[in-house]
């Protein structure tokens, strides 16, 4: 079920002079709905869409709240009648789909109020009419001087300033004035729907009204007569006695409920004494243990202060060993390009080794096979010097052989007595 907050006019969840002031708005526009199609834009709870529906050809009803449509649909429910969710500011209808759009008191509670205008000129036919209506600013105001301003209003009109919105909008604009006024009525017991209105006086000038309302069209409009909605309930008296003697049943269920609630102050302060006198020696207890807390918070500071001393000592021996590491990370990358520089020229002296051992391995082969060579040129030659040991042994025997007989001949005295006459060899030492 639909809940009333305060805003949202729900049937019988309201007394009765709220519910006939948003009523006789729609009975007003009622009589301007014969056989037409009609848009209500924020249709609430639904009532007044119903009330349309009784003359009109077909109703429709717009709200942007999902549980005031489902009251709406489940209580007004008629063949002619259509709820749907949407927003004011964007219809979701074809253009110049409406005879007969009406929006009651919702133009202050949207932002986008300019856009709601023309959407609902948008949707009207030529010769359609628009209705709209919002409270005085400047009334409402003073009237809920207690209370403080609606929550639930986003923008507030003056007068003018609802006047120049609409007129913006639409080319031809009929205003009326909504308010109670006290009336004698003269019945009959059995009346017929005629019924003579005599108005006295002028009214309320705008900015005394409790609402202003407009009739909005296309085209010009004809006439614009006062118009007054009597309830059912007319017997204004009455009501306001029977409303007097409610608000003095209240008055003496609140007087009860004062006493009561006096008798139950006494029993709090009673309480109120006692838990003081208690808080009393709490916090005294509670005193002692701030001392002690303040104690232990100074204990906690100088440890603080002492564990932040260390921290710095910390902080410089890891910078320090952080410098040192950062120094040995260097010198470690240069060790790393020596050794890397050095193994590649290692390489290259052990490619030049290897290439000068080849060459060395392939010299020494030759060398060997020249020494082999050699080898057979020395035996051969040694031989050969044997053989010539042999032969200048034989000589040096065949030598001595000679020396002796050249001896033997020297001292022959033949040959000397051959030489001393000149004849004979001389041999000579």
């Amino acid at each position: 079920m639909a809940e009333f907050t305060g805003e949202r006019v729900i049937p019988g969840q309201v007394e009765a002079d709220l519910f006939n002031e948003h009523l006789a708005r729609y009975i007003f526009a009622a009589r301007l709905c014969g056989h037409k199609r009609v848009l209500d834009i924020g249709c609430g709870a639904g009532y007044g869409v119903a009330e349309l529906a009784a003359s009109a050809r077909f109703a429709a009803g717009l709200d942007a709240a999902p549980a005031a449509l489902e009251f709406a649909a489940s209580h007004y429910r008629k063949p002619n009648v259509s709820f749907l969710c949407g927003s004011a500011a964007v219809l979701p209808f074809r253009d110049a789909s409406f005879d007969l759009v009406v929006s009651f008191e919702v133009i202050e509670h949207i932002a986008e109020w300019e856009q709601m205008l023309r959407e609902a000129r948008r949707v009207l036919r030529p010769a359609g009419q628009f209705i709209v209506s919002t409270p005085n600013r400047l009334y409402y105001a003073e009237s809920r001087a207690a209370a403080g301003p609606n929550p639930y209003h986003v923008r507030e009109f003056e007068f003018s300033e609802f006047k120049s919105a609409l007129e913006a909008v639409f080319p031809f604009v009929s205003f009326f004035l909504q308010n109670h006024a006290a009336g004698i009525v003269f019945q009959p017991l059995k009346p017929d729907e005629a019924a003579e209105v005599a108005v006295a006086g002028r009214g309320p000038a705008p900015e005394e009204s409790h609402f202003f309302l407009a009739v909005c069209a296309l085209k010009p409009q004809l006439g614009a007569p006062t118009f007054v909605f009597l309830p059912a309930t007319a017997n204004l008296l009455r009501e306001r006695e029977r409303h007097i003697q409610k608000l003095e049943d209240e008055l003496a269920t609140k007087t009860r409920w004062l006493d009561d609630l006096r008798l139950e102050h006494e029993r709090l302060v009673a309480m109120y004494r006692d838990q003081t006198a208690e808080i009393e020696k709490k916090n005294q207890w509670a005193e002692q243990l701030n001392q002690e807390i303040l104690r232990a918070r100074l204990r906690v500071e100088e440890l603080e202060a002492e564990l932040a001393a260390q921290a710095r000592g910390y902080e410089t021996e890891l910078a320090r060993l952080n410098a040192e590491m950062d120094r040995m990370g260097q010198e470690a990358r240069q060790y790393a390009e020596w050794a890397q520089e050095n193994e590649r020229r290692l390489n290259e002296q052990l490619e030049a080794v290897a290439k000068d051992l080849a060459g060395r391995c392939e010299e020494l082969a030759r060398c060997v096979d020249l020494l082999h060579e050699t080898e057979k040129q020395l035996e051969e030659r040694t031989q050969w010097a044997q053989t010539l040991n042999a032969e200048v042994e034989l000589l040096r025997a065949e030598m001595a052989a000679c020396r002796a007989q050249i001896e033997m001949a020297r001292r022959s005295r033949w040959l000397r007595l051959g030489r001393a006459i000149g004849l004979g060899p001389e041999f000579r030492p």
